[in-house]
């Protein structure tokens, strides 16, 4: 009768192995593959900051690290190439739940009639070079709480440097977020947190030496320059837990993320 039992439960016991051996890479970081993980580019996955939350998911067109407990990704990650760079008037889709996460990212009714946008963190704009890229940036764990003004305005403008930088620099590597602390308001039956300040990282290393600009922006309506609001990546590392770049040289990562200088960067 022992014997009955015992093949099953070994079956049950390796299943478990595989699940935790594909799933957990290390630190007890769980990360979640693409369906295409042949179709993530290998640098996206060299320059992904750490998780203060142990969950990251990576999609197709970018990665993140979702943060349960505000309901939205605490980071955003990818690359965009010059190629990437592509205008199509494509059909908006409806946003949808990110099933990748296990505990299944924000119900977009959450933000109805919030006063708030769904403010994308990997913009649409910059995955308009399929439509399936296009719609993956639809998902509900890549949107955060956004005044519209801010949204429309200088997050905008800062999103279309971007672009211009990807062009200029035969492309760029983005990691960009709220900052996402205790006691922060939010909206919707499952509180999804809204973020005082935004933040993004641009790293070019088409370069022998690699250069970083990084910002912070208030999350309200100004008319400044987002050349005001640039900071070292050291200073957005003490606000967020988070190392941006842990993979780089152990000297170039402190010189980089250490200075907030605006040199080589076409303003």
């Amino acid at each position: 009768m022992r014997r009955k039992y015992t093949y099953p439960i070994l079956i049950i016991l390796v299943t478990i192995g595989f699940y935790y051996f594909e799933n957990y890479q290390g630190d007890g970081v769980q990360i979640f593959p693409s369906d295409d993980s042949e179709d993530v580019n290998e640098l996206s996955f060299f320059y992904l900051p750490t998780s203060t939350t142990s969950v990251i998911v990576s999609h197709t067109n970018y990665s993140l690290s979702y943060a349960e407990s505000h309901e939205q990704a605490e980071w955003v990650a990818y690359e965009l190439k010059k190629d990437d760079i592509s205008r199509n008037e494509f059909k908006r889709p409806f946003f949808e739940e990110d099933k990748k996460i296990r505990s299944v990212s924000a119900d977009w009714r959450n933000y109805k009639n919030s006063g708030y946008d769904k403010g994308h963190l990997c913009p649409a704009a910059d995955r308009e070079f399929s439509f399936d890229a296009f719609k993956e940036t639809f998902l509900t764990s890549n949107i955060s709480p956004q005044n519209h003004e801010f949204n429309a305005g200088i997050w905008n403008r800062l999103e279309q440097k971007v672009r211009y930088w990807a062009k200029q620099y035969d492309g760029v590597y983005v990691v960009t977020g709220g900052v996402l602390r205790d006691g922060l308001a939010s909206i919707g039956y499952e509180g999804v947190s809204v973020p005082k300040h935004f933040y993004k990282i641009i790293l070019d290393t088409n370069l022998e030496e690699p250069k970083i600009i990084a910002f912070l922006i208030p999350h309200k309506a100004t008319d400044a320059p987002f050349e005001q609001f640039v900071v070292s990546v050291d200073t957005l590392e003490k606000l967020t837990g988070i190392d941006f770049f842990p993979k780089l040289e152990d000297d170039l990562e402190h010189r980089l993320e250490a200075s907030s200088n605006k040199n080589g960067w076409k303003f």
